[in-house]
């Protein structure tokens, strides 16, 4: 099974960027698919970006769409998610999550990181 763990959080101004990374152990990296989930202060989570072993897809949730850019380096087994032109309603705790390939649920976690955006 794999494991993940998220960084690279912080606090930063409108307008500003933020790399989030996310390190994957145990498993076979690209086995999974990997995506990035948010969830702010009493909202619901919100899919974020994603990226599709078996056809080397990516797809963004469209409020981050044209900003944020996700990707991924098989050797080092670490997905990034880079955040740029940051706006408050960002602000979030941002969480890593893998699925095997050709299934459906989301069934790894990391422990998410927080990001805040200030206005």
């Amino acid at each position: 099974q794999v494991q993940l763990v998220e960084s690279g959080g912080g606090l930063v101004q409108a307008g500003g960027s933020l790399r989030l990374s996310c390190a994957a152990s145990g498993g076979t990296f690209s086995d999974y698919d990997m995506a990035w989930f948010r969830q702010a202060p009493g909202k619901e989570r919100e899919f974020v970006a994603t990226i599709t072993r078996t056809t080397g897809g990516t797809r963004y949730g469209d409020s981050v769409k044209g900003r944020f850019t996700i990707s991924t380096d098989n050797a080092k087994k670490m997905m990034y998610l880079q955040m740029n032109s940051l706006k408050p309603e960002d602000t979030a705790v941002y969480y890593c999550a893998a699925r095997m390939i050709l299934t459906a649920l989301w069934n790894y976690w990391g422990q998410g990181t927080q990001v805040t955006v200030s206005s």
